[in-house]
């Protein structure tokens, strides 16, 4: 009995020595510093996809420039400098239009398409297959991995009321990169991008006026309240946001299938744990911007929703009449727009009016 309980336990050694040998422990550089929200739930991601496979897929997270630039960082992922990257695929709409209609399809892709009818047209109404091609499309050895549903974002910051667009367009406003920058541009707005560490900045220094990132928790970690204080979160540039997981085609391909198969589920998981981690941080954030910070929450002018929503439309039909792909995916998500939107904004309606009413009366306490 004795040997064979030695027998057993020199064979469980050799199993974790083999298994710990063959451990892989990626790089993956973010466009972030590591302490922003999206990095902590990036780790979240990673941390499961580690204990999905047993330990065999390690991760070690680095911040934007350890390696290269934030713009290079899907180059460096392409070429095999760094084993994975975590963005926003807008950023790459310089690289190929269609990129943002899976990184920010400006306007809800100017259908009514919110942060979650997004995820069932990826999931269920052909948008990861059309993602899957996108790298190809770009030339690019990549597979991605959706993992952060982020919208919708808020409108921005502003050092005082805005009433309407005259208002809005005497600023120098911080924009995304991209069709949603340039959306802005088309309606006079003085667009400027910048990464988001540059922006406090920028404030400061008075190279921009007035500016936007995401919403109040990350907007609160950058720290814009203590330049600004007032805040607009209804906005159209970006109410449908997703960041992504990127790693080496080839790197990828040498997986197990038990490690591909993690991915995915990490992934998929993760899309939902981000959706509900964001409404709760919001919502705490925005509790303490307004109580503790002196940010006086205000109300988008109405002629914002016409005027950019207008522009956004003839943008995205633009690049649609030049890029056949760019087409296909808009097509698609048009198709599934026309079934989707309808049965999903009908059934938000009383679900907005409901939490407004709340919200209304938690203002007279």
């Amino acid at each position: 009995m004795k040997k064979i309980i030695s027998f057993i336990f020199g064979v469980a050694l050799v199993l974790g020595f083999m298994s710990n040998a063959n451990a892989k422990t990626l790089k993956c550089q973010t466009v972030l510093n590591t302490k922003a929200d999206e990095v902590k739930m990036l780790k979240d991601f990673t941390d499961t996809v580690t204990t999905l496979t047993d330990g065999s897929l390690k991760f070690e997270i680095l911040p934007a420039g350890a390696v290269v630039g934030v713009k290079e960082t899907l180059d460096a992922v392409d070429k095999g400098l760094i084993d994975c990257g975590f963005a926003w695929t807008h950023y790459w709409s310089g690289d190929h239009p269609a990129a943002m209609l899976f990184g920010s399809p400006v306007a809800g892709g100017g259908v009514g398409i919110d942060n979650i009818a997004f995820l069932s047209w990826f999931q269920y109404g052909g948008g990861k297959e059309l993602y899957d091609r996108l790298w190809k499309e770009m030339g690019r050895d990549i597979k991605g991995f959706m993992i952060q549903p982020v919208g919708p974002e808020a409108l921005g910051w502003f050092p005082k009321p805005i009433k309407n667009m005259a208002d809005f367009r005497k600023y120098k406003f911080r924009t995304p990169p991209g069709i949603p920058g340039q959306t802005y541009k088309d309606i006079g707005i003085a667009s400027v991008a910048m990464g988001g560490g540059d922006i406090l900045p920028a404030l400061e220094a008075g190279t921009i006026d007035a500016a936007e990132w995401c919403c109040p928790k990350p907007d609160l970690t950058f720290g814009f309240q203590k330049v600004l204080k007032h805040y607009y979160l209804q906005g159209l540039h970006q109410v449908v946001v997703n960041a992504d997981f990127y790693i080496t085609g080839t790197t990828y391909e040498k997986f197990t299938d038990h490690e591909k198969f993690s991915l995915k589920m990490a992934a998929d998981a993760s899309l939902m744990r981000a959706l509900a981690y964001r409404i709760n941080t919001n919502g705490l954030a925005l509790k303490d911007l307004t109580e503790n910070h002196g940010v006086i929450l205000e109300d988008t002018p109405a002629d914002y929703f016409p005027a950019y929503m207008a522009a956004a439309k003839a943008t995205l039909e633009k690049n649609a009449a030049k890029n056949p792909f760019f087409k296909e995916v808009y097509d698609s998500m048009i198709n599934f727009a026309n079934t989707a939107v309808p049965f999903w904004s009908g059934a938000q309606t009383s679900n907005a009016k409901l939490g407004m009413a709340y919200a209304n009366e938690l203002k007279k306490k």
